[in-house]
């Protein structure tokens, strides 16, 4: 009955934002977000988190990151229903001339992600506008039904789904081949728990080394990419790539490459910390 219901909400929310003028669902889940953060499960590690990182107020930018983080939801399910040339007039891209670099190589380019502001709108204009492939790692969601039905929401704006296992780096590899692919992961948590151990933000923390294997195995660079809440639009910024230079045993290479990604996320979180929402503790508490 529980499953029965939660996707029975999932569906009225997505067909109830087809109606909503746009840009009020995004402003009114956020300050919903904000106003009930105190009752969120993650809030707490949230604000742990960004003490980490050194902001001035935690929790006040632990309430602005769950409003953030619900207005993430609301995109994810209003998406499917925008029209292109909506998504492209709120969306744009600083430095998309390095994705077209790394793919004017010859290989496919891997983006790595934080989990800030809105990714799903850079999937969205990438397979909708920018004729992409796109190809996308996503945690599997419980009951498996749910899963299915997101996986079914993201593929309706050209995100093809590798569920988050066993075989998705196996799965990745085959994707890569495909030069006019684009890979994105999400990199700042370590899901799985058996992470590269990093530095970040000045501490140790681990980090997933997937990405940085899947750039050993297939020669495509890491981009490190963020995606920022601009209000009425979305802003997408794209890193240099970090290419795989293979220099002693692959595990210490892995290591090495998972480091480079943490220090190339640390500003693009800092330009927007309340807009991060890793909802569990990165670091040991202290």
């Amino acid at each position: 009955m529980a499953f029965r219901t939660d996707l029975a909400l999932l569906k009225a929310g997505s067909a109830a934002l087809r109606f909503a003028p746009t840009g009020a669902a995004e402003t009114i889940a956020r300050n919903a977000g904000r106003l009930l953060a105190s009752r969120v499960g993650g809030t707490a590690a949230l604000e742990r988190n960004l003490r980490m990182v050194g902001v001035d107020d935690p929790r006040a930018s632990a309430r602005e990151g769950i409003g953030g983080y619900a207005s993430y939801w609301v995109d994810t399910l209003r998406l499917p229903t925008l029209a292109n040339r909506v998504t492209d007039r709120r969306f744009s891209y600083i430095g998309y001339h390095n994705i077209r670099d790394v793919q004017a190589t010859g290989v496919a380019p891997i983006m790595v992600l934080p989990h800030l502001g809105s990714w799903e709108w850079a999937a969205a204009w990438l397979g909708r506008i920018g004729h992409q492939k796109v190809v996308a790692v996503v945690e599997r969601l419980e009951p498996p039904e749910v899963f299915e039905w997101f996986r079914a929401t993201r593929e309706s704006y050209g995100v093809n789904v590798v569920p988050l296992g066993t075989d998705a780096l196996r799965q990745l590899v085959a994707v890569a081949a495909d030069t006019s692919s684009i890979i994105c992961l999400v990199a700042d948590r370590d899901i799985a728990g058996n992470g590269q151990a990093v530095s970040f933000f000045g501490r140790t923390t681990t980090m997933p080394g997937g990405p940085a294997l899947l750039s050993f195995r297939t020669g495509s660079p890491l981009l490190p990419v963020a995606i920022y809440d601009r209000g009425a639009t979305r802003e997408c910024r794209v890193m240099a790539p970090i290419w795989p230079e293979r220099k002693g045993k692959l595990r210490d290479d892995v290591n090495g490459m998972t480091q480079e990604v943490a220090h190339a996320l640390e500003p693009l979180i800092a330009a927007a910390p309340e807009q991060w929402h890793v909802l569990t503790d990165l670091w040991d508490r202290e």
